[in-house]
C-alpha cells in the first residue's frame, strides 16, 4: 500500500503573503459522532501538514456544545476535519457562517444534503445522474416488498452515517430485516439500494477539478470501515485501470454529482461500475478522511500535489470564497 503517513520530508511552504492572509487557523477535529476517532486522526494529519507548510495552525478537539467554539474565537478561520454528524452535516458550518468565521469545504445546504444519502439520491435521480434503484425503509415489515421490487443482493445503510458505518450487504429477506434493525438503531432513516456488482472507484475533487480516479479492491464484501481504516490488504489502483476515455467519463460524472449537490472546494465521490461498464453514483463526501489510509491525499499525490500543498489549497479557498455571515 502507498505510504501516506505524511511524515516524509516535504519542502512545500506557503508564501509569507499567504500565511499572513490566512492568519491564525483552527483545525476542528474529534467531535461527538460515530466517526470521532477517524476525525482525530484526520485532524492531527491536517494540523501537522499545515504547520510544516508554515501556517499558524492550532488543533481544537471539538466536544460538547458546538456553539462554544465561536463564543470568543481566537482564530481567523477554520479547517474543518470533523466527520459525521455535527461536523459534516451543516451544523458546524451554520454556526461558523452565522459567526462570520470563514471555514473550509462545502457550505450549509450542500453539507446537509450530502450527509443525507437518501436525499442525495433523490437529487441525482432528479438531475438524470445514474444511481442504483433505492427505497427508504421505515419498518422491518417492508422487507418482503422491498426484495420483491429491488431484488437481491441489496445494500442497507443508515442514511446519515459515514465511513461505511452500519452498512450491510444482504441476500435475503431475513438478512434485510436483521440489517435494517441494526441500521435503524443508529439512524431514524435507513436507505436500501440495489447492490452493483463490479469494481468500485472514488474520485476526489479539488477546486472544481477532478483528481486521478482511484480503483478500490478488497477481500471484504465491499470497501467497509475495516477496509478503509484498519486493513493493510486493501488495494488502491492509481492509475485506476480504466481507459483514458472511461476515466474522463468517470471524472465528469463525479464533477456533475459534486456540482448538483452544491459542494465547493474539495470532496470525494464514490462510484460503482457494473458488468456492462456503466457507472453508478453512490454518494458524495464533503469532509473525506485525511488519515494515513485516506484517498484524497493519495489522489492528490498522483497529481503531483503534496499533502502540505493539498491542505493549504483547501484552506486558501476560504480567502476567496469566505461564506457570507
Amino acid at each position: 500500500m502507498s505510504d501516506m503517513s505524511h511524515t516524509d520530508s516535504d519542502n512545500y511552504l506557503a508564501s509569507p503573503e499567504l500565511v499572513k492572509a490566512l492568519g491564525r487557523v483552527a483545525v476542528f477535529m474529534g467531535g461527538n459522532s460515530a466517526e470521532r476517532e477517524v476525525s482525530l486522526n484526520s485532524g492531527e494529519a491536517v494540523l501537522s501538514a499545515l504547520q510544516s507548510a508554515g501556517v499558524d495552525a492550532h488543533g481544537i478537539d471539538v466536544q460538547g456544545c458546538l456553539l462554544s467554539t465561536v463564543e470568543s474565537p481566537e482564530f481567523d478561520r477554520v479547517f474543518i476535519a470533523l466527520h459525521g454528524r455535527g461536523g459534516e452535516d451543516g451544523t458546524i458550518q451554520a454556526i461558523l457562517q452565522q459567526a462570520g468565521i470563514p471555514y473550509t469545504g462545502s457550505e450549509v445546504l450542500a453539507s446537509a444534503l450530502a450527509m443525507d444519502k437518501l436525499r442525495t439520491k433523490y437529487v441525482f435521480e432528479g438531475c438524470g445522474l445514474r444511481t442504483p434503484a433505492f427505497r427508504a425503509m421505515k419498518s422491518a415489515d417492508e422487507a418482503d416488498d422491498i426484495v420483491a421490487k429491488l431484488g437481491t443482493p441489496l445494500s442497507v445503510k443508515p442514511a446519515h452515517e459515514g465511513s461505511s458505518i452500519g452498512i450491510r450487504k444482504v441476500r435475503s429477506v431475513s438478512e434485510l430485516v436483521e440489517a435494517y434493525e441494526t441500521a435503524a438503531a443508529m439512524d431514524d432513516l435507513v436507505l436500501v439500494e440495489q447492490w452493483i456488482e463490479g469494481p468500485e472507484f472514488t474520485v476526489s475533487l479539488l477546486q472544481d477539478k477532478a483528481l486521478p480516479a482511484i480503483g478500490l479492491s478488497t477481500d471484504h464484501d465491499f470497501y467497509d470501515y475495516d477496509a478503509k481504516y484498519l486493513a493493510d490488504d486493501t488495494r488502491y489502483r492509481i492509475p485506476c485501470g480504466l481507459s483514458v476515455e472511461k476515466e474522463l467519463q468517470l471524472q465528469q460524472l463525479a464533477l456533475d454529482a459534486f456540482r448538483v449537490v452544491g459542494c465547493r472546494t474539495w470532496g470525494r465521490v464514490d462510484i460503482m461500475q457494473d458488468a456492462q461498464g456503466e457507472f453508478w453514483l453512490l454518494e458524495v463526501n464533503t469532509v473525506p478522511g485525511m488519515t494515513d489510509h485516506s484517498l484524497v491525499p493519495m489522489a492528490a499525490k498522483a497529481a503531483g500535489i503534496s499533502f502540505q500543498e493539498l491542505v493549504v489549497r483547501i484552506l486558501e479557498d476560504t480567502l476567496v470564497e469566505a461564506p457570507n455571515a
